[in-house]
């Protein structure tokens, strides 16, 4: 699927964010390795630590529909500049599929594109642990 399409989803989706807090709206479109895609909005919360981020709401759609391998994500935001996923979102990235592309837009949906291991270089996973 072209980026195009996936910030089209994600454009779309980002309207149903819920942010009264911060008044910033994010959508975010993830493609699995299978082709299908999984949306994701911010959900802020009085409690700020609780806010649930675009990126790990997509992630989690896709992983309680059962998929676990993805190939890019998508990131749209409501302001001039590029939006992009936020530590803990890149970490959860990280955790299903380092090399994944990660997409990210202005305000314009001008795209830049990235490898999620350019984002996160020194990512924390399993595989850098001795058991």
């Amino acid at each position: 699927m072209n980026p195009e399409k996936l910030i089209a989803i994600a454009r779309e989706v980002q309207q149903n964010s819920y942010s009264p807090y911060s008044g910033f709206k994010v959508g975010a479109a993830l493609l699995t390795s299978k082709g299908n895609v999984y949306t994701g909005v911010n959900v802020e919360n009085a409690s700020y630590g609780l806010t649930i981020c675009a990126e790990r709401a997509a992630i989690t759609a896709a992983v309680a529909a059962g998929e676990k391998n993805f190939s890019s994500m998508t990131v749209v935001g409501d302001h001039k500049g590029y939006t992009y996923p936020c530590g803990a979102c890149l970490q959860v990235m990280a955790e299903f599929s380092p090399d994944m592309r990660v997409n990210v837009t202005d305000g314009e949906n001008h795209l830049q594109e990235y490898l999620l291991r350019d984002l996160l270089p020194q990512l924390f996973s399993l595989g850098n642990q001795e058991v």
